[in-house]
């Protein structure tokens, strides 16, 4: 990740969160007031996100000093110290919600991700994510997919061909046009580094889009037993990906129908924020230690 695009999501976000300032801390703790707060796990997880984390504390204060105990892509248990934050108070404590937001969403995604790529395992499938992602926060949401062990599919609708089923619809809707015809034509007009996919939903489809010469041939809501047909139907001739349907009970099996590629809406759209807690020790002050005031 460019440490330019973490910085600007994180300051997007603290603004979002603390406009006109954070008025409690500002109200209630000195202004001198330091603290040390450890990030605690209350859950098992593979780690994601930490570069987040510690950009919402110095952007906020560049005071604050955050010492991470584990790495990216790392995996821990309930209970293990993934950090230690010291610093200011008020900042610590403005900085909190942002950051645990950032680190808890992203880790829960790297940890739904390792858990789909230890399903496969054994296998030659890759898992990998869709564009079913949360606006703004694409990349950073792919990089913890990265760090729970799966891969990444086209970025955007910039980056590849990906003709899916509506396209299809409606380039052949008057019922005169050759499939494999349209595609070939498709293929010669585009550079020779740009990936060519083609979904298709049946079995009779294969054999007009691989005579196509598509690069990848997505089998969409495909059974097991369908899967297996239709990587023989393709006979190597362009790479196989699995879609739809797709879950922790299902995925072992479909790994083991010989596909490359298994793509997982799932690991973005829907995943769980991991359970992790910041718990703030702040130091004593000094009995005449004054509380902070609002202007």
């Amino acid at each position: 990740m460019e440490p330019a695009a973490v910085d600007t999501l994180v300051t997007a976000a603290l603004a979002e969160d603390a406009p006109w300032g954070d008025i409690t801390s500002t109200a209630l703790l000195p202004a001198h007031a330091q603290a040390t707060a450890q990030l605690m796990a209350r859950e098992p997880g593979v780690l994601s996100g930490s570069a987040f984390f510690a950009a919402a504390m110095r952007l906020t204060d560049a005071g604050i000093r955050t010492r991470f105990f584990i790495e990216d892509g790392e995996s821990f248990d309930a209970g293990t110290r993934l950090a230690e934050v010291s610093g200011p108070a008020r900042s610590v404590l403005t900085a909190e919600r942002v950051g645990l937001n950032l680190l808890q969403r992203l880790s829960g995604i790297a940890t739904e991700t390792a858990r789909y790529v230890a399903e496969t395992e054994g296998t030659k499938a890759r898992i990998v994510d869709t564009r079913k992602t949360t606006p703004g926060l694409r990349f950073a949401e792919r990089y913890a997919v990265r760090c729970g062990g799966g891969h990444n599919h086209r970025f955007s609708l910039s980056d590849a061909v990906m003709a899916k089923d509506n396209h299809l619809a409606v380039l052949t809707q008057n019922g005169t046009v050759d499939l494999t015809h349209a595609l070939r034509q498709v293929r010669a007009k585009l550079p020779h580094t740009m990936h060519f996919e083609v979904e298709v939903d049946r079995l009779d489809q294969i054999e007009a889009v691989a005579a196509a010469g598509v690069d990848t041939i997505m089998l969409d809501n495909f059974s097991p037993a369908e899967l297996v047909e239709g990587v023989k139907l393709i006979d190597g001739r362009a790479l196989v990906e699995a879609s739809g349907g797709v879950n922790l009970e299902t995925v072992g099996a479909i790994a083991r129908t010989g596909v490359d590629v298994i793509s997982v809406g799932a690991l973005t759209h829907s995943v769980r924020a991991l359970d992790l807690g910041l718990d703030i020790d702040v130091e004593p002050q000094p009995a005449d230690s004054t509380m902070g005031a609002l202007g």
